[in-house]
């Protein structure tokens, strides 16, 4: 099974541009992602910029509209994620609960959709 670790620290929906995590912190992580790397379940992860530096597309009445950041009305942001493959939800939380975070930030776990957990009729319309 395929689960994101989706990193939500507080306070980075209002980060300037350019803004950048302490280099101590980032070497605590940095252990625990070749933690993870060397027990072979990562298959992805990033940190990404904070939401000054992105836009959002909106379609209200199915026309995109483009809103640079940051933006107002958020409260929470990712701060970055990983992906990794474990074999059940207990297993990836116990990973999550193994993060060096701070106070301040917050782990979501989701697991991603595989195609044998939609009907045959969403897999007959998603040509596989």
């Amino acid at each position: 099974m395929r689960f994101m670790l989706l990193m939500i620290p507080r306070g980075y929906e209002k980060a300037a541009p350019g803004a950048m995590p302490d280099p101590a912190h980032v070497a605590e992580m940095m252990k625990f992602n070749q933690v993870m790397q060397e027990a072979g379940i990562v298959l992805a992860l990033d940190g990404l910029h904070p939401p000054s530096m992105g836009a959002r597309v909106t379609f209200e009445g199915g026309k995109p509209c483009v809103t640079d950041g940051p933006f107002t009305e958020t409260k929470e942001v990712l701060g970055g994620y990983w992906m990794i493959r474990v074999n059940s939800k207990d297993e990836a939380i116990a990973w999550a609960k193994r993060c060096p975070a701070l106070g301040n930030e917050i782990i979501e776990i989701r697991q991603v959709q595989e195609m044998e957990d939609f009907s045959p009729e969403i897999r007959k319309a998603t040509g596989g």
